[in-house]
């Protein structure tokens, strides 16, 4: 089932890249307490993510900053391939990058896909929540082979000042 507006994030352990390296976290106590916008990817390094999504994110990550919202980064890849990409990246200090690597915390969100017909196994669906203090208060999930709705734009619009 997937996770709907006024329902808290699931409680996963997750691994989490900060400033170049991997920590364990639990992801209600990233959420608890604060306003963030959590960005999923098919995965690190494809074409649409690389070239569109998580650049966005990286040049308007002052623009959330300073309306008080953390901006994280999901994908069900492991904590080095997003440690990779978050280099490649440069992620700023301070955004998060969120190692699902056995797509655990996706399937409890119910956002998974199915990219097996691509020789990519479960991945994340494309999308975008805006969560204050743990509990979603917007669900924006693209429709398969689109990115509009999940984008840092879209998003900034969405929240408001």
């Amino acid at each position: 089932m997937t996770i709907q507006i006024g329902q808290p994030i699931p409680d996963v352990e997750i691994k989490t890249i900060v400033d170049g390296g991997i920590h364990p976290r639990h992801t209600a106590e990233l959420f608890t307490g604060r306003k963030a916008v959590l960005f999923a990817v098919p995965g690190a390094f494809t074409p649409t993510c690389s070239n569109k999504h998580l650049p966005g994110y990286v040049q308007h990550f002052q623009d959330f900053r300073e309306r008080g919202i953390e901006v994280m980064c999901l994908a069900v890849n492991d904590a080095y391939v997003m440690q990779a990409w978050a280099q490649s990246q440069q992620v700023p200090s301070g955004m998060l990058m969120l190692a699902d690597g056995n797509g655990s915390f996706t399937r409890a969100l119910g956002l998974e896909l199915d990219g097996t017909a691509y020789g990519m196994g479960l991945r994340a669906r494309r999308f975008a929540l805006y969560v204050v203090d743990g509990v979603v208060e917007q669900l924006h999930v693209e429709a398969p082979g689109e990115f509009r709705v999940s984008s840092a734009e879209a998003m900034l619009a969405a929240v408001g000042d």
